[in-house]
């Protein structure tokens, strides 16, 4: 199995965008990139703006190349409803449109199904929901919730077996929440996608006692699955010591190995909205992707 983390936090935008081929088929999770409109109470830095239009050209390639199309939830860093491209004639699998979605997802979902109904392959609804492709199982979470329950806002977790096992599980923001964390402790992947916890907002949105739930179960995932490489992104990369929060999570396990998506990759981190106010002050940032 190949797995290709193509835009993420680490290597300098707000996404998760993933491509996934085996044997059987090719699957591209999530082709969404954003940028914060206002970080620090500064807008995004021209090499904010020069990355994102270099994964985005690389989002659409390798889109291009995939057979299917999955969608985990409507935020734009997800999903575009705005490049019909990305869906013509694709197998496009996605969350539930109509149940466990609150108001705004429902809007941006009609908005994109009317767009792309035209165009795309098929459409499928895949909440909790598993199919084959030769020997390749996809299978779909039921929903659950975007970090904490209280912001009624649902997503659906991935999970991509051929030899391996691989979860991808989209904006859990820790895992914060069981729902999300059963799903991954029932898969039980070699290979883990992470959401980590959203450290940058604690004191406005969240609470350390989150984040320390969120780092518990991390470690749960740790302990009760066959994980051997476990990539954490998105939200925790957000902040600049984002390293910290991870201590003492390689020594739980032999071989383990935990890293960023860049990581994964072999490259280095390059957080640059974490890094905004040093970019909009002038000081020399060097390019590490």
């Amino acid at each position: 199995m190949k797995i290709l983390p193509v835009a993420f936090d680490s290597l300098g935008v707000r996404s998760m965008a993933t491509y996934v081929e085996t044997n059987d088929v090719r699957i591209f999770i999530d082709p969404g990139i954003a940028l914060s409109p206002d970080r620090y109470s500064l807008p995004p830095h021209q090499l904010e703006l020069d990355r994102h239009r270099e994964l985005w050209n690389q989002v659409k390639h390798w889109v291009g190349v995939a057979d299917i199309v999955v969608l985990t939830h409507y935020h734009y860093d997800h999903h575009n409803p705005d490049e019909l491209i990305l869906y013509e004639n694709k197998d496009v699998f996605l969350k539930d449109p109509i149940e466990q979605i609150n108001q705004s997802q429902k809007e941006r979902a009609t908005t994109l199904l009317s767009a792309i109904e035209p165009c795309a392959k098929t459409i499928t609804i895949a909440d909790g929901r598993t199919f084959n492709f030769g020997n390749t199982r996809l299978s779909f979470s039921e929903p659950v919730n975007h970090g904490l329950a209280s912001r009624r806002v649902y997503i659906i977790e991935v999970m991509i077996q051929e030899k391996e096992r691989f979860v991808f599980t989209s904006d859990v923001e820790g895992p914060l929440n069981e729902g999300a964390l059963s799903f991954i402790i029932d898969m039980d992947p070699e290979i883990i996608i992470v959401d980590g916890p959203p450290t940058y907002l604690v004191g406005t949105h969240y609470k350390k006692n989150d984040i320390a739930k969120a780092c518990d179960n991390l470690r749960q995932i740790i302990e009760r699955t066959a994980v051997k490489k476990l990539v954490i992104d998105h939200h925790l990369l957000r902040d600049l010591n984002w390293q910290r929060y991870l201590s003492g999570f390689e020594e739980m396990k032999r071989k383990l190995v935990v890293c960023s998506a860049a990581h994964f990759l072999g490259k280095e981190e390059d957080i640059l909205e974490a890094r905004r106010k040093e970019l909009h002050a002038g000081v020399r940032v060097e390019r590490t992707c």
